[in-house]
């Protein structure tokens, strides 16, 4: 009897754990439009599925799940902080600029331990410069090679004084390459932002091509999606010192944050309107 009990407890145990992932990547914090609550809640939840994940390495959709949530993280609550108090408190925003790094570092790598064990070698055909060695994505990986593109995209907009960080750029562009020929319309435009703002960054990028991306995003978001608006207005209208785009732009994700409530669109809210605020010293 203690033997059956013991070798069903054993057997319950990965059963109610992948239960738990299932769950886990399913009900994302993103899926609430309080943006405070979201922060606050993010930390714990965060923290959990991380522990999960551990025990379930090979569960794509709850990897895709945490490695989306530390980018989103990052950028919402920990490097968009780091920016606005940038001017007042430069060694505080030093320090956070480095704690955002080390959060979009941990997303990638729980994106880039997925794919490996999905696809065995994936880190070293990705670093093959022949496109016919690199890796051959299945629709299902899509997600996870976008967030392992901008969780680097990230770190390295926060190292920007480190060389090694910032000489894996043409990986997180070809982790998206990648991904775009694989699925091109993901994320309702996500991904065409994404290799927006990888090309414009890029150094002898092309600016009409940039913007081609965008507003294949903006297409792809049917009028849902308030970031293709502020990407291009960060990536395309201000280095052109357009101003006049810039606001209409940011005009638009603010229109559509109302219209369309969401986590992703109330985070392109605050951040639209703190450009705008900022608008003459961009300027």
């Amino acid at each position: 009897m203690v033997l059956t009990l013991l070798f069903s407890g054993c057997a319950v145990r990965p059963f109610m754990v992948d239960q738990t992932a299932n769950a886990l990547s399913t009900q994302a914090v993103s899926s609430e439009d309080d943006l405070q609550l979201a922060r606050e809640a993010s930390a714990f939840y965060l923290k959990f599925s991380e522990s999960v994940l551990k025990e379930t390495p090979g569960h794509l959709k709850l990897a895709e799940s945490v490695s989306a949530g530390f980018t989103q993280y990052a950028y919402a609550f920990v490097a968009f902080d780091a920016e606005k108090i940038d001017a007042k408190n430069p060694k505080q925003a030093a320090l956070m600029r480095d704690r955002a790094a080390q959060l979009y570092a941990r997303a990638h790598r729980h994106a880039m331990t997925a794919l490996e064990r999905s696809q065995p070698g994936f880190a070293a055909a990705l670093r093959q410069s022949d496109p016919k060695k690199q890796p051959q994505l299945t629709t299902a990986q899509v997600p996870l090679v976008y967030w392992a593109a901008a969780s680097l995209g990230g770190k390295i907009s926060m190292s920007k004084d480190d060389p090694d960080v910032v000489a894996d750029f043409p990986l997180s562009m070809r982790l998206a390459e990648m991904a775009w020929r694989t699925d091109p319309s993901y994320g309702k435009g996500a991904l065409a932002s994404l290799m927006g703002t990888l090309e414009a960054a890029k150094v002898g990028g092309s600016r009409q091509k940039a913007q081609t991306y965008f507003d294949q995003a903006i297409a792809l978001g049917e009028g849902q999606e308030a970031g293709p608006f502020v990407a291009k207005a960060e990536a395309i209208a201000l280095p052109a010192e357009d101003r006049k785009q810039f606001e209409y732009l940011l005009q638009q994700a603010l229109d559509i944050s109302k219209r369309a409530p969401s986590l992703q669109n109330e985070v392109m809210r605050e951040r639209a309107q703190w450009l705008l605020s900022a608008i003459d010293e961009l300027f």
